[in-house]
Formats: C-alpha cells, structure tokens, sequence
C-alpha cells in the first residue's frame, strides 16, 4: 500500500492567515499530497524570538482557522523539541514516530532560495521531496532544477503576518485577511496590539 503523503508546511504563523489557508488547501488539493500538517514552529533560528507570539496562541489560531478542513491539521511536535527547531531534526523524529507515512516539505520560493544555508541541507534534499509555492521577487535558480523540488502553481499571495500584526497596531481592519475565528481570538486576548 503507498503510504499517505503528509505536507509539512513549517511556519510561524504570527498569525495565520488567508494566504497560508490558501496554499495549505492547493497542496492539500492540488498536487499528489494527501494530507497537510501546520508544524507551528515555537522559534525559527532565523527569525528574531522577540516579535514572536506566544506559541500556544499562535498553535490555538491555526486550530480556529483550519476547524472543519479535511484534509488539514495542525503540528505542535516543535514544542517538544529543542529550541530553535532545525528542520531536518524535525522530518527526523516525524520519520521514526511516523514510519507508515511519507514527509514532503512545503516552502516558498524564499525559503528554497535560502536553504542551501540550512542544517543539513544535502540530507533535507537528499531524502525528502520539496513542493514550492511562488513568492513574488524570488526566483531560487540554484534548486529550481534539483530532482527533489517540484514547483506548484499555487495562487502567489503577497499577504504577510508582518502586515498583519502592522495593521492591528495601526487599528485597521483585517476583515478578509485573517478568517473571523482568529479576529476574535486576537481580539480577545488584545493580541499584536501594542
């Protein structure tokens, strides 16, 4: 029997929005995998800790935004791993817990872009496929070819997290941006505000 393919989308979802939902749904749809996993990532070794939120809030808007999807879920194995998570620690220990499932990652263009630069590069690339979604400006010439990386034609979104939270402190509305359940949680908890 083929195992079941599991995309793993990594990311810090600071906070998730209607772009991530996008491209989590084209690869879950769209393309050969079965399955998407948000892995919430607790720190990103290249992202600045301070301007990060709480990571139980930031898994709990995902589980709102994704609530009822079939084909998606959400990860908090990070949360259990030492920080800041490495990728391939992560497909390494999915691997051993998992073995009847196959692991594909799911990156943009900017993060292929980078990835050379990543722990262990060559047995991320060696062992895993790469699906990429788009991102406007980057074009990653030195993998684009690489047998394990397939480019999608996911819908490109120039929605980002930064935007998100910039909006919120500027007290702009981010109705459409953002799904409804995870507006009133940030409201709620008075999330991004100062």
């Amino acid at each position: 029997m083929a195992k079941r393919k599991i995309g793993l989308f990594f990311g810090s979802f600071n906070p998730v929005h209607l772009g991530h939902l996008i491209i989590a749904n084209y690869m879950a749809n769209y393309t050969s995998i079965d399955e998407v996993w948000f892995v919430v990532s607790p720190q990103n070794p290249f992202k600045d800790k301070k301007s990060l939120g709480n990571m139980y809030d930031r898994l709990e808007m995902v589980n709102l935004a994704i609530e009822g999807a079939l084909h998606l879920n959400t990860c908090d194995i990070e949360f259990k791993l030492p920080q800041p998570s490495y990728t391939i620690d992560t497909l390494t220990y999915l691997q051993e817990k998992y073995p009847t499932k196959e692991f594909v990652l799911i990156m943009g263009e900017d993060n292929l872009q980078g990835l050379l630069k990543w722990k262990n590069a060559e047995l991320i690339l060696r062992d895993y496929h790469i699906m990429v979604y788009p991102r406007p400006g980057y074009e990653s010439l030195d993998l684009r070819n690489h047998p394990s990386v397939t480019l999608t034609d996911t819908p490109i979104m120039e929605l980002s997290s930064t935007f998100i939270r910039q909006s919120i402190k500027d007290n702009k509305s981010i109705k459409y941006f953002v799904p409804d359940p995870v507006i009133d949680f940030i409201d709620k908890k008075g999330l991004y505000s100062s």
